[in-house]
């Protein structure tokens, strides 16, 4: 990989080490030492997420707009001063806007890193997203490790951790990637006089918006597994000690079986399209084992296999929309993408709480198998759009788009 990748993976690794210093303590801080409802901190949690879908569009464009140095500066440096404030003034409604701007800064960020990993590396197509996926997980591994030694000293000292992590990182950046991914700009220059296209015109937009749908539904079901297949394990008495485990191994094994993963998908996954389809499948699998869990041992199946499926479908979705980006608006589509991510985490919980409350959490399971039919249904067809004839009289890249997706 160049040398601006690996820089750029660092700063990826920061990033995320930074933010699991807070997101795993979030409810935990305003519940128990803010004195706060559950129900209040999930709304909160929904704030800082609804705060991060438009950062992660805002971002997007700000990087075709701007390039990489200027949004990644301008993220981070929103974060850094909502976690530096964050650490004087800890009141929940301090806690509360300083969370949303948090969730905005880092926002920013997230695209414009992606975009920028896609026109650092264009030859390495999907590895180079691959390993800015494997950074972001060393990233979760380091943070939820030392925040249990900060949080052992003092709760609110990971306060003064998070602060840290983010003035490190836009101290990186600072002194690393003043000349890196600046062609942004001139791309975007070349296609300002081009004439935009409506969504019905805009076949590359049609399939990722359809994309987008499948993406979204992934995202709803994963993030089950933070929300309600807790409670549900603490209603079987299994501990939070060994939950917490089932995350240790899913970090490891992102880390560790990836590049056996990546070699298994060049020889025997032939397009990106495969992979996603492959790896919804094997959601649906592990969710099938959950709905039969009664002890850990099965949870940490149900884990193992929903690792796998995740290691086939998260690098695949910035990949398919570095791919179907028109020259200058790489960070737009990864700003949709990863807009969406964030919409089902922010959605999820909710949804899924809602369903457990009115029925059980062997229903909502139920749901989200139907739901997986139907991104596998999407996931068919997000492609067509780009294989009808008239596409290539407004877009003359489309061939070989439709062929590597």
């Amino acid at each position: 990989m160049p040398k601006s990748l690996w820089l750029l993976i660092i700063a990826m690794i920061i990033n995320v080490t930074g933010a699991s210093f807070l997101w795993p303590l979030n409810a935990i801080i305003i519940h128990q030492e803010l004195g706060k409802s559950l129900t209040m901190a999930g709304f909160v949690l929904m704030l800082n997420a609804g705060a991060g879908v438009i950062g992660n569009l805002i971002g997007g464009r700000m990087f075709d707009k701007i390039g990489a140095f200027k949004t990644m500066v301008l993220g981070v440096t929103v974060t850094s001063v909502s976690a530096l404030v964050l650490v004087f003034f800890n009141t929940f409604y301090f806690y509360m806007f300083l969370l949303i701007g948090i969730g905005f800064g880092t926002g920013l960020i997230f695209p414009a890193m992606y975009a920028l990993a896609g026109s650092l590396w264009p030859e390495g197509g999907r590895r180079a997203f691959n390993a800015i996926y494997v950074a972001q997980n060393v990233g979760v591994a380091l943070g939820t490790a030392l925040v249990g030694v900060v949080a052992s000293i003092q709760l609110t000292a990971v306060f003064s951790a998070n602060a840290i992590m983010y003035i490190g990182l836009l101290l990186f950046i600072l002194i690393c990637f003043r000349t890196i991914g600046e062609g942004s700009k001139e791309s975007h220059a070349a296609i300002s006089f081009k004439p935009k296209l409506s969504l019905r015109s805009n076949y590359r937009l049609q399939a990722l918006t359809l994309l987008s749908i499948a993406f979204f539904i992934c995202w709803i079901a994963y993030t089950q597994w933070q929300a309600n297949v807790s409670v549900h394990m603490q209603t079987l008495d299994i501990s939070l000690q060994h939950y917490s485990f089932l995350w240790t191994i899913n970090g490891l094994m992102i880390v560790c079986v990836q590049p056996l993963l990546s070699w298994v998908i060049r020889k025997w996954v032939h397009t990106l399209k495969q992979q996603m389809i492959i790896g919804v499948i094997i959601f649906m699998l592990s969710y099938v084992v959950l709905l039969q869990a009664s002890v850990f041992s099965m949870f940490l199946v149900a884990m193992i296999i929903l690792t796998i499926g995740e290691m086939f479908v998260w690098p695949a979705v910035p990949t398919i929309a570095n791919k179907l980006a028109p020259k200058g608006k790489e960070g737009f589509y990864q700003g949709i993408v990863n807009s969406v991510a964030t919409g089902g985490r922010m959605v999820g919980p909710l949804l899924g709480g809602m369903i457990v409350d009115l029925f059980s959490i062997s229903m909502l399971i139920y749901a989200l198998l139907m739901l997986f039919l139907l991104a596998i249904a999407v996931l068919t067809i997000y492609d067509y759009p780009l294989k009808r004839p008239q596409t290539n009289v407004i877009l003359d890249e489309n061939q070989t788009v439709t062929s590597e997706i």
